[in-house]
């Protein structure tokens, strides 16, 4: 389910029935939003099931991959990457991503919200990579992506272990931003894209692109980057709009 503004996009994961598992057609649907927005850069929100539309009035962001494909797939399909390849694409899109999670984000919802680039979460949030106990591991970003969100030991309870983050600890851990009430949560997520949709567009374009960049390419990266919006024509507008402002 797909909504879309001026500057901004909003994307929910809707399965209820199966817990938003992430299957071969969600993930060709994630791939057509990605290539919408790397058309039209615009702020990406995804979402789940909320609680007044889930079974049980719980809500839930996604439980991870549709097991019983997950069951028939094999090397091949191990190594195409079909997790991996949409989630690294959610991550490098121009204009920043935030993940609004409420109830279970595991294993591949899991590693789509550490894809993003903000998350929001409820105190209902579970996050959790279970992929070791089902005789696999989790290959779409978890063993680096939350590695570098909350630091190698927390990690390695998460992947190794088994331990599942509720809403406090991914908050005390820094994986999520913000914890509101379910109630609260799209509005939280839209007032984060009405700040970033504040800024200038092409500023946080370069900003994020640069940020990820590695590190032994800066301060170079950092010193090109900011020669192109020294000529932008929003650099000029934005700083006489502040001069004014002072004036008065």
């Amino acid at each position: 389910m797909v909504e879309e503004r001026a500057d901004r996009v909003h994307a929910r994961l809707h399965r209820p029935a199966v817990r938003n598992a992430i299957d071969a057609t969600m993930v060709d649907e994630l791939h057509a939003v990605c290539a919408h927005l790397e058309a039209h850069p615009k702020v990406l929100i995804l979402s789940g099931t909320p609680a007044s539309e889930a079974p049980g009035g719980k809500g839930i962001f996604a439980s991870g991959a549709d097991i019983a494909q997950l069951r028939e797939r094999r090397r091949d399909d191990a190594l195409a990457g079909i997790n991996s390849a949409v989630f690294d694409r959610i991550a490098r899109l121009p204009m920043p991503v935030i993940a609004a999670l409420e109830g279970y984000a595991l294993g591949g919802g899991a590693e789509l919200a550490y894809a993003a680039d903000f998350r929001i979460g409820t105190p209902s949030l579970r996050v959790g990579n279970p992929e070791t106990g089902l005789g696999i591991m989790a290959a779409a970003g978890a063993t680096w992506r939350l590695r570098e969100l909350v630091g190698e030991p927390l990690a390695k309870e998460v992947l190794l272990a088994g331990k599942v983050l509720t809403g406090e600890q991914c908050l005390a851990a820094g994986l999520v931003t913000e914890l509101v009430e379910p109630e609260a949560l799209l509005d939280a997520a839209q007032a984060l894209a009405d700040r970033i949709a504040a800024q200038d567009p092409l500023a946080v374009r370069i900003s994020k692109a640069v940020f990820h960049t590695p590190r032994e390419v800066h301060p170079l990266i950092d010193t090109l980057a900011q020669s192109m919006l020294f000529e932008s024509q929003a650099k000029f507008d934005r700083m006489q709009a502040f001069l004014d402002r002072k004036k008065k």
